[in-house]
């Protein structure tokens, strides 16, 4: 039998369309996937922050609970509900509680004490974030331009140190002054002079039996006044003598109310 003839097979050029098209395929399924990924819920987005900012901005307590709460009947664009951050206030230990009724009533104390001078509003006794704050007018305690205790102030004072003597928490004493300036051979300028108030004071409490280990004495001069320095009522307001009964724990600090 006669053989046949084995055609031949011609090469094909456009084989690379294949590859190609696959390629364009890709390309194209990438990109979606990129643009898909990159739109960000701006309504979503910005619940998230404001959420986490009101949380961390929060001196409730330290756990807290996350709610949603969808709008009813009407749908803002971007945003399909309301967080709400609600503090959860943590539970009072035994031992706490006994340490924020002590402190309260130290402060009571205080303000029998300092009563007189409370009542002609020389002295605001006051419960802070950090303690208990007394606040005295320089002008009970010191001539002006001078830091040695008057002898009509050494009396309440040292009742005051009598009391904490009895204490174990730390004391913190800070002197300010208003802002006219001095310049003398003592004191060449309010830096020195609110600090030798404060130092002052220190040296009283100490003569009363207050451990000086948990003394301080800090002169802050005429920065941080508690009201406007332009009027004679303020500036002597600015003059003052504060006395800080801390907190002993971070725990009872943050049981303390605020101003």
């Amino acid at each position: 039998m006669p053989r046949r003839r084995r055609e031949e097979e011609h090469e094909n050029h456009e084989r690379w369309l294949v590859s190609y098209a696959d390629f364009i395929t890709l390309l194209f399924a990438f990109f979606v996937v990129m643009y898909a990924i990159s739109q960000v819920n701006e309504g979503k987005y910005r619940v998230l922050s404001d959420s986490l900012v009101q949380a961390f901005q929060n001196d409730g307590g330290p756990m807290r609970i996350i709610t949603i709460e969808k709008p009813g009947g009407q749908s803002a664009k971007g945003v399909e509900g309301k967080v709400k951050i609600v503090p959860v206030p943590a539970s009072e230990t035994p031992q706490a509680k006994a340490v924020k009724q002590h402190m309260s009533g130290l402060a009571g104390n205080l303000q029998d004490i300092l009563k007189p001078l409370v009542d002609e509003g020389q002295v605001r006794v006051n419960q802070t974030a950090r303690g208990i704050a007394v606040e005295i007018n320089a002008s009970v305690l010191f001539a002006p331009a001078d830091a040695k205790l008057a002898d009509s102030s050494t009396k309440a004072l040292g009742a005051v140190a009598d009391l904490l003597a009895k204490e174990k928490n730390s004391v913190q004493i800070e002197g300010y002054t208003d802002n006219v300036p001095i310049k003398s051979s003592q004191y060449p300028s309010n830096w020195e002079l609110s600090s030798a108030r404060a130092s002052s004071v220190v040296r009283l409490f100490m003569e009363h039996g207050v451990d000086q280990s948990r003394l301080s004495a800090i002169g802050y001069g005429e920065n941080r006044p508690l009201t406007d320095n332009t009027t004679e009522a303020g500036r002597a307001r600015n003059r003052r003598v504060q006395v800080t009964i801390l907190a002993e724990t971070p725990e009872q600090t943050a049981s303390m109310p605020a101003f």
